[in-house]
């Protein structure tokens, strides 16, 4: 193996430290690549290590994603309350309009859930397509989520871009005792 090939980016030897012989030398792009993943495997002490470096809690990928969302959708409790310790934005929204409640209640994860909802998560923001957290609850028969969303304010008569509310959208997909627990809630003026 040449000295050359055995290099890793930016100056690094195969060791991972720089030519100086000191730390690593990562660009930008590598370090936020770090940090991201560090959201989306959980990892909460390295996150704020991450934070506490001065990483903004609500970076961005290509695809909208932030790291409160990967957290949150790939389930990871501890995680999300360092990212919202440290400022993350709980209502962002990625390319697609979700934003971590809707991928929550997506998941039927009511911890999480909860977590949003404490640290002031809008119950009712919609995505590109109008469809509200409790919207995708109801769509993959989440029903313990669609009460706790209820119970939060959602409102069951909002509706989606296809003109439906989520007690049709239970109909739809054959809840039609969700349908009925939607139904009781007051339209809201």
């Amino acid at each position: 193996m040449t000295q050359e090939s055995a290099r890793t980016p930016h100056g690094s030897d195969s060791t991972g430290q720089g030519q100086s012989g000191g730390a690593p030398d990562f660009t930008r792009a590598q370090v936020e690549a770090l940090f991201l993943d560090a959201a989306r495997e959980g990892e909460a002490e390295l996150l704020a290590r991450f934070l506490d470096a001065g990483m903004q809690a609500s970076l961005r990928t290509d695809k909208g994603y932030t790291p409160l969302i990967l957290a949150t959708y790939n389930g990871h409790l501890e995680a999300a309350r360092v990212l919202l310790a440290h400022g993350a934005d709980v209502d962002a929204q990625d390319e697609k309009g979700a934003t971590a409640l809707a991928g929550v209640a997506f998941k039927g994860d009511l911890a999480l859930a909860r977590l949003l909802l404490e640290a002031g998560a809008g119950v009712d923001v919609a995505n590109a397509v109008g469809r509200t957290p409790l919207m995708f609850a109801v769509m993959f028969g989440r029903e313990d989520m669609a009460r706790l969303l209820l119970a939060a304010g959602a409102d069951p008569y909002r509706r989606d871009g296809e003109g439906l509310n989520a007690i049709e959208l239970a109909r739809r997909q054959g809840g039609a005792a969700l349908a009925q627990v939607l139904a009781q809630e007051p339209q809201k003026p």
